[in-house]
């Protein structure tokens, strides 16, 4: 019996680790996911046990290798972002992988700034927001500033899907969705490091940067099989969308942050899109895509499970909750949409747990059309597409829809869009089949023509 080629994807998030197989036709033939418990660093920060992580990358590979129905021809591996590895010349952490939500010290930050003309003159260069220790450029400038010692050691400061790719290679790169992904690192003007970058040396911490859509061959490889250099989730994501579609959109890619992608809007950063969160990713063909973040799927989590304990209903009840009309009449002439935010009501103004999960949805809903129209262009981005668990939740796709009446709002979903673009970022390097076109099914939304009030938007 002949072996089915696949490609191996690794795609290792804040709390769930996976793997996959893809065969030549993008169909998911084996998947695998497990949790790891989180340790802490020496500061007693919850972070990333690194070596639960390199055990299941290694021994994941090597399970898949075994395996007598599969020919793995190529591997790659996605991550989120703004986490570093820090290692020696042999390869090896030596340092905790830190937490980006690890509070940073103000005064570290704030003396960085004033050298080069502060905070919002190195956001606009390096189109990153000042966030802490979400730039992971923050992160290294802090180990040199608060442990020299441990600098010195650093051979390489890897992004960590390229440490991750480094098991399987034993060969050490950094990736430009990486670089280029809020981390001030990367002066998008004059595409390289950013001047403090190189003033502080730490450009010769940061090895050499790898084309995201190349493979290095198996012969050069530790485990004899192609491989990717990995990849930053949020820009893999969206390559599966690039592939199929060529006019302009938006993609919202949603889960603990609910992010805006626009490939289609190369204008430059200005000050007011900086002030509201907004930034640029990096696609993997070395090209700005303008986005914009929302702590959204965060504070839905958090309110959610608010209602559910009040109410004394199952989660699963509010999230399987079909739209009602009658609810978000109610809700706009209730004057409960005044408040700054659903956190702020009292949940026995609602009589219901649903009555309140549209309301919170109402308030989410409006805080995204602020957060998509900074970056939306008016009469040419033609349609939105809406990924990850807000896809599937039908209040919040009828309130976007009623939000966006003149842009055609999509719930799209696929097969582990993730996975899917990091194996598609290195399709030629193992697949000669050309690219499918019918991986991602879209569920259309049409805007009511009724009309919908909302605290941020008013639309007739």
């Amino acid at each position: 019996m002949d072996k089915i080629p696949v490609i191996a994807l690794f795609d290792i998030g804040k709390t769930n680790k996976k793997i996959f197989l893809f065969d030549e036709h993008y169909r998911i033939v084996f998947e695998k996911s497990e949790c790891f418990d989180e340790v802490k660093d020496e500061d007693g920060f919850p972070c990333e046990d690194i070596n639960k992580l390199k055990d299941f990358i290694i021994g994941g590979l090597e399970e898949l290798l075994k395996k007598r129905k599969f020919q793995v021809r190529a591997v790659n591996i996605s991550s989120y972002g703004a986490s570093l590895v820090y290692i020696d010349k042999e390869g090896q952490p030596i340092a905790p992988l830190y937490n980006y939500l690890k509070p940073y010290p103000k005064a570290l930050e704030e003396s960085l700034y004033q050298s080069y003309g502060g905070a919002e003159k190195m956001a606009l260069k390096t189109a990153s927001p000042a966030s802490g220790s979400l730039n992971s450029g923050l992160q290294l400038y802090r180990i040199k500033k608060e442990q020299p010692e441990l600098f010195k050691r650093i051979h390489y400061a890897l992004h960590l899907p390229q440490y991750l790719s480094s098991l399987i290679t034993g060969k050490y790169y950094s990736d430009i969705t990486s670089l280029g992904c809020h981390t001030q690192l990367w002066d998008l003007g004059k595409q390289d490091y950013h001047q403090w970058v190189i003033d502080e040396g730490l450009d010769k911490k940061l090895a050499p940067i790898f084309a995201s859509d190349e493979a290095l061959p198996a012969s050069e490889n530790k485990f004899q099989v192609a491989s990717g250099i990995g990849l930053h989730d949020s820009s893999a994501a969206l390559i599966p969308y690039l592939a199929n579609f060529s006019e302009p959109f938006i993609l919202i890619s949603t889960g603990t942050w609910c992010i805006s992608l626009n490939p289609f809007n190369d204008e430059p950063l200005t000050e007011d899109e900086v002030r509201h969160n907004c930034l640029c990713y990096i696609s993997y063909k070395g090209t700005p895509v303008k986005a914009s973040r929302l702590f959204a799927g965060y504070e839905h989590e958090q309110q959610a499970t608010r209602i559910a304990e009040y109410f004394k209903v199952e989660m699963s009840i509010l999230r399987n909750a079909e739209y009602d009309r009658t609810l978000i009449n109610q809700l706009n002439s209730s004057g409960l949409l005044n408040a700054n935010s659903f956190a702020e009501l009292s949940l026995d103004k609602f009589d219901s747990a649903i009555h309140a999960y549209h309301a919170l949805l109402m308030f989410i809903v409006s805080e995204q059309f602020t957060s998509t129209s900074i970056i939306l262009q008016k009469g040419i981005t033609k349609k939105i597409f809406v990924d990850g668990g807000f896809g599937k939740n039908s209040i919040y796709m009828n309130l976007l829809a009623a939000v966006f009446p003149e842009i055609e709002v999509y719930a799209a979903s696929m097969a582990q869009a993730t996975a899917l673009g990091t194996a598609l970022a290195i399709h030629e390097s193992w697949n000669d089949r050309q690219l499918p076109n019918d991986i991602i099914d879209l569920k259309y939304y049409s805007a009511p023509f009724y009309a919908i009030s909302m605290k941020t938007s008013q639309i007739h």
